[in-house]
């Protein structure tokens, strides 16, 4: 009897694991991979002149992303602890370092707030899309949709609680059987699908020049829409796509193994979220220059100038409705991923098991993505037109403005310095196992450069949106 209950308790006490490497690197792929990749990517490199935008994109994830990310995943992997609870295991006594825990928590219901809702955008459309609610439509009654969408929260708050719903279900599941199995089909379909979507672009008359103005950098053309204006926005862009800053990558760093080192699998990462935004781009500017649409047009890309063009090709019922469940896939990616790090910390704090933990969350996240829904009609305030003009907006803010640079910055002070975790732990963590190894010839870079490039975007990004 005695040795069956401490059966129990160990069981209990042993930390859920991925099944393979392979479910780590995708589900970290997708938590990465997300709305900012396949929306926010391509009408920021067609704001930003194209080819060279995507050049600096690169060096910039190379020089900022990677460090950082590795920074998540060894703080995850070493504590063995979910993120409100891993710098308890690593702080020294009497530091302070595990406030930013409790920070990251919060960081991850704030943008499950507002991500929930623009999932459900993504679902919206896929449905009307596949269901021909667009069919015969002009240009102006296609605008109309969306408009009209903002305008019910009804409609818009049905569709966030299915993804709620949908969301919590695969993650009460549990680590392998849930997320990591549906994440592995999810992620795999929607490479196939972006990849079917691309060559369909390669097939349009414009898809050349297309091709032309978003793969080849044009310095002359960067120099006409602003030198610093492109580098300051690829510098953002690249920054930004990880989602490092609030615990979402090291969360998964806790449930791998020490067989490979973190450099080489932040690497990987970076490299399948860059294919994602890369491809993205290479199935939209094709269509702007075969339909003369105008590549600068923002967000409204997406929802306006998009179904108008699947509305005049083609077979554009289908490759309209791959395209919203491709958009939906790349959401939903994040979604169960950050889904996965706030049960995971509702657990450790409360000492609840999982599906007590993911029914809390779901009725949680369920009423507190409300206002982002009643933002857009009942709860419309002109006071938010300084942040965008709605509560999505004030809400994206604050994640994406303060929480993501300056939560990264906590997590590189951490690890490099002597007050923190400290640089020889923190390499020993990294380089653990097979793979690319963090290098001392880095540590001036990481611990006295990348800190200034960190605080110079989060200065840029409250200049631009306040002056």
């Amino acid at each position: 009897m005695i040795i069956r209950f401490l059966q129990v308790e160990v069981k209990i006490m042993e930390r859920e694991k991925l099944k393979s490497r392979l479910g780590f690197i995708l589900i970290s792929a997708g938590c990465a991979i997300g709305i900012g990749n396949v929306w926010k990517f391509p009408y920021m490199a067609g704001q930003g002149g194209g080819g060279a935008f995507v050049l600096f994109y690169i060096i910039f994830l190379v020089i900022m992303g990677l460090p950082i990310m590795t920074m998540e995943f060894a703080v995850g992997r070493a504590s063995q602890k979910s993120p409100v609870k891993a710098y308890y295991a690593l702080e020294k006594p009497g530091q302070k370092w595990h406030i930013h825990g409790y920070i990251t928590l919060i960081g991850c219901y704030l943008l499950m707030m507002f991500y929930t809702t623009v999932t459900g955008w993504m679902l919206h459309y896929f449905y009307l899309t596949a269901s021909g609610k667009f069919t015969g439509l002009d240009a102006d009654a296609i605008a109309g949709v969306f408009d009209a969408m903002l305008g019910q929260p009804l409609v818009m708050g049905g569709w966030m609680l299915l993804v709620v719903i949908i969301g919590i279900l695969i993650c009460s599941r549990g680590l392998q059987n849930g997320l990591e199995k549906i994440t592995k089909v999810m992620m795999i379909s929607l490479l196939g699908i972006m990849v079917i979507l691309a060559i369909n672009s390669f097939t349009l008359d414009g898809a050349k020049e297309g091709l032309r103005f978003y793969l080849i950098p044009d310095f002359g053309r960067m120099k006409d829409v602003g030198i610093i204006s492109t580098i300051a926005g690829a510098m953002n862009q690249a920054f930004f796509t990880l989602s490092l800053g609030i615990g979402a990558m090291a969360i998964f760093g806790s449930y791998i193994d020490k067989k490979r080192s973190l450099l080489g699998e932040s690497l990987n990462i970076a490299l399948l979220d860059t294919f994602v935004a890369i491809t993205a781009g290479l199935i939209i500017f094709p269509a702007c220059f075969t339909f003369n649409v105008d590549q600068t047009s923002g967000p409204n890309l997406i929802f306006i100038t998009l179904p108008n063009i699947f509305n005049n090709i083609p077979l554009g019922r289908l490759w309209g409705s791959l395209f919203f469940i491709f958009m939906s896939f790349a959401a939903f990616s994040t979604i169960l991923a950050v889904f996965e790090n706030i049960i995971s910390c509702g657990m450790e704090l409360t000492g609840w098991s999982r599906k007590k933990s993911s029914a809390v969350n779901a009725v949680l996240i369920a009423v507190l993505s409300l206002p982002c829904v009643l933002g857009y009609n009942v709860l419309s305030w002109d006071g938010f037109a300084v942040f965008g003009g709605a509560v999505l907006d004030f809400e994206d803010f604050l994640v994406s403005n303060i929480l993501l640079p300056l939560g990264s910055l906590v997590y590189l002070l951490f690890c490099v310095t002597r007050y923190g975790w400290g640089w020889d732990n923190f390499k020993e963590e990294a380089n653990t196992g097979k793979g690319l190894k963090i290098q001392n010839w880095m540590r001036p870079y990481i611990t006295f450069i990348l800190p200034l490039i960190v605080l110079s975007i989060f200065a840029f990004s409250l200049y631009d949106k306040f002056f």
